[in-house]
């Protein structure tokens, strides 16, 4: 049980953690991620301060217990939409990785979460049965 917790512990931190550096990365404006948002036409739809403070949103979001499950389907829109604009421009698909890390510690974390039973509970939707 206690390697089960450090595996969940890394699995969840070490993609924020990367994340957190990739979000000081855009506010300080680094050449690699200028030059690769450039090339795919994003900055001039969303500066960089603007996706930092996105990347930073859904990042603190997935940390804090109580908001973790909002953090988790924000972090996987926006790493999804990462990796679709890192194939399009055939770049290393990085965000495939870290959303796989994030999909694995969620996982570990609270299966539940996968499960469709459990996830209209949690968020207490009616399906029509009484």
């Amino acid at each position: 049980m206690k390697l089960k917790k450090i595996t969940t512990s890394i699995l969840v931190w070490l993609p924020a953690l990367l994340l957190v550096f990739s979000a000081i990365a855009k506010f300080a404006g680094a050449a690699v991620i200028v030059n690769n948002l450039t090339k795919a036409g994003i900055i001039p739809y969303f500066p960089l301060p603007l996706l930092g403070v996105l990347e930073l949103t859904c990042v603190v979001l997935y940390l804090i217990p109580a908001t973790w499950r909002i953090g988790f389907f924000l972090l996987c829109g926006y790493l999804g939409g990462a990796g679709a604009i890192e194939i399009s421009q055939h770049l290393m698909p990085t965000a495939f990785i870290l959303l796989t890390l994030v999909w694995l510690g969620t996982f570990l974390k609270d299966s539940s979460i996968f499960k469709r039973r459990a996830l209209i509970s949690s968020i207490g939707v009616n399906n029509g049965n009484s």
